[in-house]
């Protein structure tokens, strides 16, 4: 098994080592015993914890917070130009390194598990991840989400297994070579970067194509997106095609998933015998997200019926569905759907386990080019919730697009049905769910955004 510190890994600093996909690279590379740096506009939880495995952080950005000695800069497509240390890289002539690549080299030399698609990366990545580590095969992993159990979205592990979310917005995904793929759907999404479907196609095409020889793709058999990447690569030489779901068809066919409050059982058709089994977490997208994560644990050879058993100690990742807790009756879930399809997802999740609740939405939509490019889609998933709030759209890496606000969403919103409350002051929205919310009522914060922070708030506000 590799498990040894590329050279150009030995003394790395990273600009926003806080992020989800870098923090996880970061903290592997810490244990295994690399002299990590970096820096991010804020203190967080993640920093601490990158100081906890020995990593040095920084909160802002500035040239001196780069080491002469430091052995390359890790960055993400979020990192702008006239950044100050990427600047000060370049005048020392210290290699820039893209995180991707800088995923790739830890991957060398192991059974690499490359989860992809629109939606239910981290989800999927995380079962496999739990499922694993509970098989006793410690897998490395690298997610985009802190699980629920370990607390954390990367773990340096001494089995042979490497898991890995593997992010196609901007394309960085061709760079791994995995032994298994995992295609999960194909949406046209992350507009900035992807101007057509075909674009789309081609981006997942090339992903494919650097499977390993003798290695397998596992592709949903439902999702129309997904049914036509797997008709293009079919012929790919040395290329296994499995795929899941409920159409007929299907090599891991599911039979049945069957609604059991905040879990589902699962029951599929594989290798010609039934096998059923408990998917943790609620709703229907999840429960096929863990078929996918056991078709690519059997194409790895482990047993399905371990496998299966295994899946079931998943209990969710932070802010996919995750229970802030209750006041007054009133329970708050954090939400991290952005995307029309995922809302609808989660939303219906939560109509189908909760059927006598009613439900508010707190939505910040994520990104211009996205509410641009899909803003009538999200007013329609918003009219699944009984009142919904829109918030002002949080922009990330993004400059404003002229005319593009969330009252785009918030017209289409309406225009299907839905009541939904404009909310320019986020401060404000403690406030204004105490004066919607009564007991028995489900209140989901939803978005990629910072809106997560409004949870605690409104439990908070709801107590007084």
């Amino acid at each position: 098994m590799a498990s040894a510190i590329p050279t150009a890994m030995e003394r790395p600093h990273f600009i926003g080592i806080g992020g989800a996909g870098m923090s996880g690279i970061a903290k592997i590379l810490a244990q295994r015993g690399a002299r990590v740096a970096g820096s991010d506009a804020k203190e967080s939880a993640t920093a601490e914890a990158l100081r906890s495995l020995g990593a040095t952080v920084h909160i802002g950005h500035a040239a001196d917070h780069l080491a002469s000695d430091a052995s390359c800069v890790v960055v993400s497509s979020a990192i702008r130009a006239d950044n100050p240390e990427l600047a000060r890289a370049a005048e020392l002539s210290v290699p820039v390194v893209h995180r991707s690549d800088a995923l790739a080299s830890l991957m060398g030399g192991l059974r690499a598990i490359a989860v992809a698609g629109t939606h239910g990366k981290t989800t999927t990545t995380s079962m496999l991840a739990v499922a694993l580590t509970e098989l006793g095969l410690d897998p490395s992993y690298a997610i985009g989400g802190d699980l629920e159990g370990p607390g954390t979205n990367a773990r340096h592990g001494e089995g042979d297994i490497f898991v890995a979310e593997a992010d196609e917005s901007d394309r960085s995904f061709q760079k791994y070579d995995p032994e298994v793929a995992i295609v999960l759907n194909v949406e046209l999404d992350h507009h900035a970067n992807y101007a057509s479907m075909d674009e789309i196609y081609e981006s997942f095409e090339t992903f494919v194509g650097k499977v390993n020889p003798g290695g397998t793709l596992v592709v949903s058999a439902d999702q129309q997106g997904a049914v036509e990447l797997a008709r293009r690569v079919r012929d790919q030489t040395g290329l296994n095609v499995v795929t899941y779901g409920e159409s007929e068809g299907a090599g891991v066919r599911v039979h049945k998933i069957t609604p059991r409050g905040l879990t589902s059982e699962v029951t599929v058709l594989l290798g010609g015998k039934f096998l059923t089994f408990t998917v943790s977490v609620p709703g229907r997208h999840y429960a096929l997200n863990a078929v996918a994560a056991l078709a690519a644990g059997v194409a790895l050879g482990i047993p399905a019926h371990n496998l299966a058993s295994a899946l079931g100690k998943y209990t969710g990742v932070k802010r996919r569905l995750q229970l802030k807790g209750e006041a007054k009756g009133v329970q708050v879930i954090d939400s991290y759907a952005h995307h029309p399809t995922e809302m609808t997802a989660d939303l219906e999740a939560m109509r189908g386990a909760a059927t006598e609740a009613r439900l508010l939405v707190v939505f910040q939509p994520h990104l211009f080019s996205r509410t641009q490019e899909l803003g009538k889609e999200m007013g329609q998933a918003l009219a699944l919730a009984d009142l919904s709030v829109v918030l002002d759209i949080y922009p990330a890496r993004e400059d404003p697009l002229p005319g593009v606000t969330s009252e785009m969403i918030i017209d289409a919103a309406r225009a299907a049905g839905a009541t939904v409350t404009a909310v320019h002051d986020k401060e404000t929205v403690p406030d204004v769910i105490a004066g919607m919310a009564a007991p028995g009522d489900l209140v989901l914060t939803m978005g990629a955004g910072d809106v997560t922070d409004l949870g605690p708030a409104i439990l908070a506000r709801l107590s007084n």
